[in-house]
């Protein structure tokens, strides 16, 4: 325990981010003050929000300062600690960084430090019972408002986020449409998750499917691309529509701003209502979220996939999987 291993940022993204906006580094293992905790990082989380931390403008965390540790969220191993709560030997979750060993002080930062509750994994806390989870959980249930017997359109469906707001929206008796890209993600959508039917939007025309799938339209979009897929769906909403903004992949990577949707106009028609959230607002709630899928895990009600890479070194390309579709499920890797 003598060398941080690191991955700073180097240079902000223009574009897709890739490879050389990092930078490797080795330094020393950080010493702990009173009330701070000691960790090394075993897992970490990849999250298409990280590329909008690497932008240099005012967000809902700051932006990641050039030469300043990648952020990420983590499941990481107490090693030393100087807090009363936590002892060598605990795995905690937390807001770890691209590096071995992290400082930690308990009752700060985005998400704190939580011990993994007996029998949860890791890949488990990082996924279905992590910020993913949560995130799908409060998105369609707080912002959709779901009803029985309506019809829940979902993009990114095949994602963390995507398939688990997808079936919960299937427990509250709703009718759920995918949209996926690939045939394996989409066969997985039907096969495994339950969706009752699927759009592949790399071979398919998407608002004609919609339209086909959707014949009475769509009560709630609960949407992880925005860009042409947000436009697409905004052709079949129906009276009193409910759009859940979750998150926007489409543009992460666009050197210039994509052009918005021209139809916005049909939310004014039908009297829709499009809402925006971020799960930090929600952590006081954790809980109640973490309760429900831990249950519906158990019982089957929800599956979910991880995508496990592996290896220090690996740690930037990793991220990249997320803007080329190349992940299947929650996205995580493995540092040792």
């Amino acid at each position: 325990m003598t060398i941080n291993r690191q991955w700073l940022l180097a240079a902000r993204p223009h574009g897709m981010v890739g490879p050389a906006n990092f930078e490797y580094r080795e330094a020393p293992v950080p010493t702990i003050s009173d009330g701070q905790i000691l960790v090394k990082n075993r897992y970490l989380s990849f999250d298409p929000t990280q590329r909008n931390w690497m932008v240099d403008k005012p967000g809902y965390l700051p932006p990641v300062a050039l030469g300043e540790v990648i952020r990420a969220g983590s499941v990481s191993e107490v090693v030393e600690s100087k807090h009363p709560d936590f002892a060598a030997g605990d795995l905690v979750q937390t807001t770890g960084c691209w590096e071995d060993y992290t400082v930690v002080a308990p009752g700060q930062g985005p998400m704190g430090v939580n011990k993994l509750p007996p029998g949860v994994s890791p890949e488990m806390m990082l996924s279905v019972l992590g910020i993913t989870g949560m995130t799908a959980y409060f998105g369609l249930l707080d912002i959709g408002q779901p009803k029985a017997g309506d019809t829940v359109l979902v993009s990114g469906a095949a994602g963390a986020t995507g398939s688990v707001a997808g079936q919960i929206a299937k427990l509250k008796g709703c009718h759920v449409i995918g949209i996926a890209g690939g045939e394996q993600k989409c066969q997985w959508l039907t096969d495994r998750a339950g969706f009752d039917g699927v759009i592949d939007y790399k071979s398919e025309n998407v608002s004609d499917r919609i339209g086909a799938l959707c014949p009475d339209k769509w009560d709630v979009f609960f949407d992880n691309v925005g860009g042409s897929i947000l436009e697409a769906a905004l052709n079949h909403l129906n009276l009193y529509s409910r759009v859940v903004m979750c998150g926007g992949i489409a543009n992460y990577n666009n050197i210039d701003p994509a052009p918005g949707p021209n139809n916005l106009m049909n939310l004014v028609t039908n009297r829709g209502r499009m809402q925006g959230f971020i799960i930090l607002d929600y952590l006081p709630r954790a809980m109640e979220a973490i309760e429900a899928l831990v249950g519906w895990v158990a019982s089957g009600d929800i599956v979910y996939e991880v995508d496990i890479q592996e290896g220090f070194e690996n740690i930037p390309s990793t991220l990249s999987r997320l803007y080329t579709g190349a992940n299947f499920g929650k996205q995580l890797l493995k540092i040792d």
